[in-house]
């Protein structure tokens, strides 16, 4: 079964950090919630969200999947995070799948792996980084980067990151289950 890590940055936006992870293990998948430090997660809307384990633990494991929730500062926190960034580079370096909603694909750009590549973000997060080619669908995919544009289309972004992970008829059978 695949492994996923969410790292939860204080101030992180809760709706796609909970969906994220919600939608993940209904469809069986792994998934370790990660707090960048030993404390609760105080969520943009202050929302608290308390973590599986740290991120120090968490790096002594391999995963399949990285998933960055959104949100701010939780964005910003994810990006001045050396940590976070050594990670998503070794990940990309592995081929393995790397995703991120709202502010977060921001994360990506700073780590220097949107260069060329299609991406989408919460409007105005991929401006700074002209390399990047900018798109408007709710969920965009371009090779092993999954990004989207934030919490209206978090349910989206999750279900797709099922379907990469395992297949489309788990996505059906998740799906179903939420009564869309």
């Amino acid at each position: 079964m695949p492994k996923v890590l969410v790292p939860l940055a204080q101030g992180c936006e809760e709706i796609e950090a909970v969906t994220v992870i919600d939608i993940l293990r209904r469809a069986k998948i792994e998934v370790v919630s990660a707090a960048l430090d030993a404390q609760p997660v105080r969520a943009s809307r202050g929302v608290m969200l308390l973590a599986d384990t740290t991120l120090e633990s968490a790096l002594q494991h391999e995963f399949d999947m990285i998933a960055l929730p959104g949100g701010q500062p939780g964005s910003n926190n994810l990006k001045a995070d050396a940590r976070i960034i050594a990670l998503l580079q070794k990940m990309a370096a592995q081929g393995k799948y790397i995703a991120a909603i709202c502010a977060a694909p921001s994360v990506l750009a700073t780590a220097g792996l949107l260069d060329g590549k299609q991406a989408t973000s919460f409007p105005g997060a991929l401006d700074p980084f002209p390399l990047v080619q900018q798109q408007h669908a709710a969920v965009v995919t371009d090779g092993k980067f999954v990004t989207s544009r934030g919490p209206g289309t978090a349910l989206e972004f999750a279900l797709t990151l099922v379907e990469l992970l395992l297949d489309k008829t788990k996505r059906e059978e998740v799906t179903a289950g939420l009564q869309r």
